[in-house]
């Protein structure tokens, strides 16, 4: 109960959003479930995410959403170091 409570006020110290939190809780089991299934269906065949065009595109989406941090920070690196000079 200590830990949770240190980890509730980290949280709320770092302005750390409430949802994501949530939402992993109450959808990771459903969703490891879910992943355990699709493996057993393709025995085990980890393409199977990105051969169908459902899951190639919801895929493709992720990965954007994941990397577009990435990129935006990277791009705004050089006008950083121009500002600089």
């Amino acid at each position: 109960m200590l830990a949770f409570g240190a980890i509730g006020y980290l949280a709320q110290k770092m302005d750390y959003p409430l949802a994501p939190l949530v939402l992993a809780l109450v959808l990771g089991g459903m969703m490891e479930v879910s992943l355990r299934q699709s493996l057993k269906m393709s025995h085990d065949d980890v393409t199977i995410f990105f051969t169908r065009p459902i899951a190639a595109t919801i895929m493709a989406i992720v990965i954007v959403i994941v990397l577009w941090p990435l990129l935006s920070r990277l791009r705004m690196k050089p006008t950083l170091k121009e500002a600089k000079t």
